[in-house]
């Protein structure tokens, strides 16, 4: 089964066993800061950038509360595989805590979306939706994952759901996790055999072997040249 099928089946089905109420739902990823995971230090800034990328890193957007429960959303948005980490494995929690930080037009959102989670979940199960049981949660999730099936009672739940899922998978699959789960190989030499011989032959030219056998060569099509100063190429 894919990743795209294992969250379908998640959100429909019952999940695992039931969690206890302590101070953070089990299994919370510890918080990080994405500066504590990336060196942001040396990639292209100027002053004026730098300057406004320490003002935005100083603090963090969430609070510990609203932290945890993107973090258990992101994992059962994109959980584990065998394969392939979980969302949060990949810092997508830290990437969204950033980006809305940045982007005051999706605050009020994810705040208002968090606090409907939260209530919906006590109307049901008594309790915030991260110390509701995985089957709980997968319920909850299958009522607002699917906009044909919003009401207007979980309408702000399907806006909200929209919203961080879309988050959530934007920041997974720009990491090279997510890279390595789709199995983007990025840019690649295609094969190629040289100028075809009907051509070489209208223009009376033909390849000089010894330049044959190092520029086209199939097997070494990955190799990146490497030439002294003099032009020479040394890795043939």
């Amino acid at each position: 089964m894919d990743r795209r099928e294992s969250i379908k089946t998640m959100l429909l089905g019952a999940l695992g066993t039931g969690m206890l109420i302590n101070g953070c739902a089990p299994g919370t990823p510890d918080r990080r800061r994405l500066q504590d995971v990336y060196d942001f230090s040396e990639y292209g800034r100027t002053p004026e950038e730098k300057a406004r990328d320490e003002k935005i890193f100083s603090d963090n957007f969430f609070t510990n509360h609203e932290y945890e429960t993107v973090a258990v959303l992101c994992d059962l948005i994109l959980p584990a595989t065998a394969t392939a980490g979980a969302a949060s494995e990949a810092f997508v929690p830290e990437f969204i805590d950033f980006a809305v930080k940045e982007s005051p037009n999706q605050q009020d959102g994810f705040r208002d979306g968090i606090k409907w989670l939260d209530r919906y979940s006590k109307d049901k199960n008594g309790k915030d939706f991260i110390f509701a049981t995985a089957e709980n949660q997968a319920a909850i999730l299958d009522e607002i994952a699917y906009p044909d099936k919003a009401t207007e009672e979980t309408q702000p739940g399907v806006d909200f759901f929209r919203q961080i899922r879309n988050f959530t998978l934007t920041g997974y699959y720009t990491t090279q996790m997510g890279y390595e789960d789709l199995g983007y190989v990025g840019n690649r030499p295609n094969i190629w055999d040289g100028v075809p011989e009907d051509v070489l032959a209208d223009h009376d030219v033909d390849y000089d072997e010894e330049w044959l056998s190092k520029c086209v060569n199939q097997d070494r099509r990955t190799d990146i040249a490497e030439w002294d100063e003099d032009g020479n190429l040394l890795n043939n």
